[in-house]
């Protein structure tokens, strides 16, 4: 039997939209990258690596309260504060000019963004060298229907991610908080797939006590649907800072479950700089399983990844306690070469790694619907 929640309301906009957000560093200038990094003409970090991912979240606002991602109390940026449709543009045509190859739209919950065909269409049309650039959405497919999919495929969207953590009703109500239906989720798979945004990837945090008995389940929908099925592990994100190490559910832990149920064969990574392990079901029905593992298999030096957040702040890694804020500058009337540089500079700031397992770890002030997927 499914389980309907009452629809939780968007908050009021407030100067502070997570209580923690006077902790992060946000202000002033990143210090300047050598005058090689800006000579170069693509973005680079002090440890070498090239970025060509950008990920741009368009809201912080979400119809979910996951609670591995948000409380339910979590308030909300208000309008002046999240970038507006010509800012993203902008940044995104800038990044491109430095080598950005693949974009991702995420959120918050992104297909709440009242004009989110509009930007689709806008970055679409922009060009990373002499390709088209990339574009790809992540959303937790409860608002997906087949018109608007259609129309942001013809648009230039190129591919899609949807988040679902549970296939039971009533684990996916408990993981939620919501009152979306599984159902509607599923909906929304098959919708894209037949808009033909594929591959069409779906994620699934696994967190220990809460939803181990789904990663079966979960992935029968790989096979059912021939999408990929990939399972991360908990992160520190989440907006109480309840995360503990035991509530992890290992990479190992989660292939050894599937292979239990249907035989894999291991694929490996599909390039260097890919988050996940793939593998291919034994049996040859189509579909793969993948693990994100980014606390017990961390794969942070091959990251080729930048993040650009609803309101405007640079975050050279998921995990960064320092952000370097770019809306001064797009509102203060910062040329497209001063925004070049600020951006060249933030990203050479990019840490080696996230750190989860040192002594040292500090949690990230933003939970992840304020950072973007």
């Amino acid at each position: 039997m499914s389980i309907a929640l009452p629809m939780l309301p968007l908050r009021s906009p407030t100067a502070s939209a997570w209580p923690r957000a006077a902790k992060a560093s946000q202000g002033g200038d990143p210090p300047p990258a050598p005058i090689e990094a800006h000579r170069e003409g693509v973005l680079r970090d002090s440890h070498g690596r090239v970025i060509h991912d950008l990920r741009l979240s368009i809201t912080d606002r979400c119809n979910f309260r996951c609670v591995y991602c948000m409380d339910p109390e979590v308030r909300f940026f208000g309008q002046d504060e999240v970038l507006t449709r010509a800012e993203m543009v902008r940044l995104v045509r800038v990044c491109a000019g430095l080598g950005i190859r693949k974009l991702r739209l995420t959120g918050g919950e992104p297909t709440l963004h009242p004009d989110l065909g509009g930007i689709i269409a806008d970055v679409a049309s922009l060009r990373a060298g002499a390709d088209a650039l990339d574009v790809a959405l992540t959303t937790n497919g409860s608002l997906l229907d087949a018109v608007s999919l259609h129309r942001w495929k013809e648009s230039g969207l190129s591919r899609i991610t949807i988040s679902i953590d549970a296939v039971s009703p009533g684990a996916f109500a408990a993981l939620t908080r919501s009152a979306s239906r599984v159902d509607a989720v599923i909906r929304g798979i098959r919708a894209a797939i037949d808009a033909g945004l594929c591959p069409v990837k779906l994620n699934a945090v696994i967190i220990r006590g809460r939803n181990e008995d789904q990663i079966v389940p979960l992935a029968g929908l790989a096979r059912e649907h021939a999408v990929d099925m990939r399972f991360i592990e908990f992160m520190p994100l989440d907006s109480s800072h309840a995360w503990d190490r035991g509530l992890v559910v290992s990479a190992e832990e989660v292939i050894r479950a599937v292979s239990a149920a249907y035989p894999l064969v291991p694929l490996g990574r599909d390039d260097e700089s890919s988050t996940s392990e793939s593998f291919l079901f034994a049996d040859g029905r189509g579909g793969r399983v993948g693990t994100i593992a980014p606390v017990s298999r961390p794969f942070c030096g091959a990251c080729s990844r930048l993040r650009i957040t609803a309101d405007g702040k640079v975050r050279p890694c998921l995990f960064s306690t320092t952000e370097w804020d770019l809306r001064p500058l797009l509102r203060g009337g910062a040329s497209d070469g001063q925004i070049r540089a600020f951006i060249i500079d933030s990203v050479w700031t990019k840490q080696a790694g996230h750190g989860i397992s040192s002594d040292t770890f500090t949690q990230p002030d933003r939970p992840m619907s304020a950072i973007g997927g």
